[in-house]
Order: C-alpha cells, then structure tokens, then sequence
C-alpha cells in the first residue's frame, strides 16, 4: 500500500500539432519539478520526466511532438 501516493497535479494544459500536451507540477525535498504527458488519439506517453521551470518543460514537450511526428513522416519515405 502506498501511504503517500503523487497524483499528477496538471496546471497548464493546450494542444498543439494535434498533441494534447499537460504540464504536471510536483514537489520533491522542496524543488518545484514539472513534468509533460503527450496525448494523443492513439495514446500518452510521459514527453518529459523532469524539467526544473514551466518553460523548459513546454519547449521540451513541443520537440518531443515535433520529433515524433518527423520519425512518423520519416517511416512514410
């Protein structure tokens, strides 16, 4: 049993290039740590584990979508 379980706490949530990109912030030994879920219509994955500001985990999470979907145009060729 987990005594102190992290539920994600989304502040900030928008789409872009058809991603559902959710910011996540969180609270370890009193760093603020933001995380960023991909969702998309064929599932989510976590784009980025640990970014320490807001706006380090936005520019991360958005090249994990645009790399994503170069590999996907990529596998076309």
């Amino acid at each position: 049993m987990i005594l102190n379980p992290d539920f994600p706490h989304i502040i900030w949530s928008f789409t872009y290039r058809g991603w559902r990109l959710e910011v996540d912030q969180s609270e370890e030994d009193g760093q603020v740590l933001y995380t960023v879920w991909a969702n998309h219509k064929d599932g989510c994955a976590v784009a980025v584990p640990c970014a320490l500001t807001r706006e380090e985990a936005i520019k991360r999470g958005k090249h994990y979508v645009d790399f994503r979907l170069n590999q996907a145009a990529m596998s076309l060729i």
